[in-house]
């Protein structure tokens, strides 16, 4: 385990501290948990590619994934 510093603003600090000390956890313990959400939640790794939805419905006739792209792009 690696052991670091951080600078927190006080009012965040105060809350994680009575956030901790409701849920009987230590201020690290919070801290590490915060971390794995973060990097849980905002990982520069995405499990899935996005794709383009299936063609919409429009009228009587339906616009084909190529056609969205294009309309997209136009200004």
């Amino acid at each position: 385990m690696i052991k670091t510093q951080v600078q927190i603003p006080n009012d965040l600090f105060l809350s994680a501290k009575k956030t901790a000390a409701f849920k009987e956890w230590s201020f690290a313990e919070i801290t590490r948990r915060g971390l794995e959400y973060m990097v849980e939640t905002h990982s520069h790794h995405p499990q899935k590619k996005w794709k383009l939805p299936s063609p919409l419905h429009l009228g009587s006739r339906s616009v084909t994934p190529e056609e969205l792209k294009r309309i997209a792009q136009e200004d």
